[in-house]
């Protein structure tokens, strides 16, 4: 791993960090209102008065800036893995507003760890940024296709809601490969696409975990947003694997998403209590 690769990596960690506080402060944010917003536009329209929500947007864009540095640095399998290691931080940060870390959260925590580093030891080079009209027409199709899977979101629990998300953010991950400079036509779209596709996840990111505990919604959504982007970067876009070293890619892959999953079941499925529950009152905004 070269100077530029190492930098990508703690980028990526440091991001991964911002993700996950982010994501327990976004989970006390919509919990404080007495139900979440169920169309798009009144979610957008009540986040821009919400001084809560603008701290989670700047987490969240510090974690997104830091990340496209990943992205462009590194290949995307590994870019999107270390965004895994958001929900061991979410898992800490939870202990202090949800619920206690037992063994299985601990194991869980320390098999996401063990699979990035198979991927770190495993990775090669990234791929070259590719913008042309292919790429950005299936992008613009794909957000589309992700605007009317939304329409489903009433009939989903958390874990479809954070496996739509984590599509969402895939798309917003692929998309970054697609920006640069000259700026024409695709790049534009690639461009458009980044924020489309991030807008819509963090929504139903939102609603997801309006439903359940943080790692509950957030395990479906890491699956996501990491195996999709990893084949598509291998496949299309020139992303390596240090040669021979194949199968401990694939194995890594396969061990952080597993830890992922696992520390999502072993969080509490529950609805959490909302404002208007008995008992808590005290937690509805003011005003």
């Amino acid at each position: 791993m070269g100077p530029l690769e190492a930098v990508g990596l703690a980028a990526g960690l440091l991001g991964a960090v911002l993700f996950g506080c982010g994501a327990v402060a976004q989970a006390h944010g919509v919990r404080r209102h007495p139900a979440p917003p169920g169309h798009l536009a009144g979610f957008v329209a009540r986040s821009v008065r919400d001084p809560w929500t603008w701290l989670v947007l700047a987490a969240y864009l510090g974690g997104f800036l830091l990340h496209v540095v990943a992205i462009w640095w590194l290949p995307l399998y590994l870019a999107q893995a270390t965004v895994a290691m958001a929900l061991p931080v979410a898992a800490l940060a939870q202990r202090h507003v949800e619920e206690p870390l037992g063994l299985a959260h601990w194991t869980s925590v320390g098999l996401v760890v063990l699979g990035l580093v198979l991927l770190a030891a495993g990775s090669g080079s990234a791929g070259a940024t590719r913008t042309d009209p292919v790429l950005a027409l299936v992008l613009a199709l794909a957000a589309l296709a992700l605007a009317l899977a939304s329409v489903l979101r009433h009939r989903l629990g958390p874990a479809g809601l954070g496996a739509l998300a984590g599509l969402g953010y895939a798309g917003s991950a692929v998309a970054v490969r697609g920006v640069q400079l000259p700026v024409d036509g695709p790049v534009l779209v690639c461009a458009l696409a980044v924020p489309s596709f991030s807008l819509v996840a963090f929504w139903l990111y939102s609603l997801g975990m309006d439903r359940a505990a943080v790692s509950s919604a957030t395990a479906p959504m890491n699956v996501g947003q990491t195996f999709v982007p990893a084949a598509v970067g291998v496949a299309l876009l020139g992303d390596t694997v240090r040669h021979g070293w194949e199968p401990v890619v694939l194995l890594g892959l396969v061990v952080s998403t597993w830890g992922a999953v696992r520390l999502g079941r072993a969080g509490d499925l529950a609805r959490p209590h909302r404002p208007t529950d008995q008992g808590s009152a005290e937690l509805a905004p003011s005003g």
